[in-house]
């Protein structure tokens, strides 16, 4: 009797540890942890779920905006046996833009690059250029609070063209060379940077022009107002033109875009520049106003007009075969043009 006792209470203290003895699962995740784990109990498996911790990986905040867009403009006209008379001809412009901006709490940093190149052919005339620019702008501001447009800023543009330039149809001599002129501007100013107006307006009481002349025969010449070479009574060179003319003066910027009526935009750009030393209040004048009607997402339709005054700058032309050369003329380019555009 006792002998069964025992026996009995044996079998009931060693029947629970059995019967809920663990096994481990091979079931693992990447980084190790269990998400199961097997219970056997009386030869029956059970699987608990386990509350299993993950991590979130959140991309790192950029700080910096870009918008490129490439174009192609195109115009052709044709005759053939046209009685009222013509001359068929086709012109291309190329151009492009690239914008790249941080802005980051009371810090802004603009950077633009824009190109253009274009290029005319008419029925017995050899081809001709109709424009030509490389234009970089960066502006760094710094406001001391998020509620202000106004930013203490510096500024720097670099302006020059990427070919010779003619006083057609004389294609011997060039009036202009890549980096002969090149026009740099840096100074130091305020920047008022109105989102909602899209409008950016810049004044800067101390602005260093500097002006570029590589090409030294043109520098000889004293072309775009700097000095210009030395001669002697019988012609003799006595001193080489300077290749380089720096001023300091004072600069306004104004940069204004608007959706005047439903897909047709308004761009103006406006620099006005008067130097300290030479002639102050004679001011430069660079306007360049564009209208652009949309008429999809790649074709669009560009009407253009860009008004240059710099009393630096000697208008030339050709009389008798001659290239004279004469005061600073007030320069317009009007173009019209349809083409695609790519922006990416």
């Amino acid at each position: 009797m006792k002998f069964l006792t025992y026996t009995l209470l044996l079998l009931a203290f060693t029947f629970p540890l059995n019967s809920f003895s663990q096994e481990a699962t091979n079931t693992t995740l990447s980084d190790g942890l269990k998400p199961i784990t097997t219970l056997s109990t009386a030869g029956k498996s059970l699987h608990v779920p386990l509350k299993i911790q993950t991590k979130t990986h959140y991309l790192p905040l950029s700080h910096w905006s870009k918008k490129n867009s490439l174009g192609f403009d195109i115009s052709e006209v044709a005759f053939v046996n046209w009685s009222a008379g013509g001359t068929s001809s086709i012109s291309g412009l190329f151009k492009g833009k690239f914008h790249r901006v941080y802005n980051r709490s009371n810090y802004n940093w603009s950077n633009e690059l824009v190109i253009r190149y274009g290029l005319n052919k008419q029925d017995g005339i050899d081809l001709r250029k109709t424009d030509d620019a490389i234009q970089l702008n960066s502006t760094f501001g710094y406001r001391k609070d998020t509620l202000s447009n106004w930013f203490h800023s510096a500024k720097f543009n670099f302006n020059t063209q990427f070919t010779n330039g003619y006083a057609y149809p004389n294609t011997e001599k060039a009036i202009s060379t890549p980096f002969a002129p090149a026009y740099i501007f840096m100074g130091i100013g305020a920047e008022n940077i109105n989102k909602e107006k899209k409008r950016t307006f810049y004044i800067s009481p101390f602005t260093f022009k500097t002006t570029l002349v590589l090409d030294q025969r043109l520098a000889d010449q004293g072309a775009f107002g700097v000095p210009k070479a030395t001669y002697d009574l019988d012609g003799n060179q006595l001193t080489e033109g300077e290749r380089s003319k720096m001023e300091l003066g004072f600069l306004i910027t104004n940069k204004y875009k608007k959706e005047i009526f439903k897909n047709i935009s308004l761009e103006n750009r406006l620099s006005l520049y008067s130097d300290y030393v030479n002639r102050f209040g004679n001011i430069d004048i660079d306007c360049d106003l564009q209208v652009e009607l949309v008429v999809n997402q790649y074709v669009k339709a560009n009407i253009g007009a860009h008004v240059i005054y710099d009393d630096d700058i000697k208008s030339k032309r050709e009389i008798a075969g001659i290239q004279v050369t004469e005061g600073p003329k007030t320069q317009v380019r009007q173009a019209i043009g349809v083409g695609i555009e790519y922006i990416f």
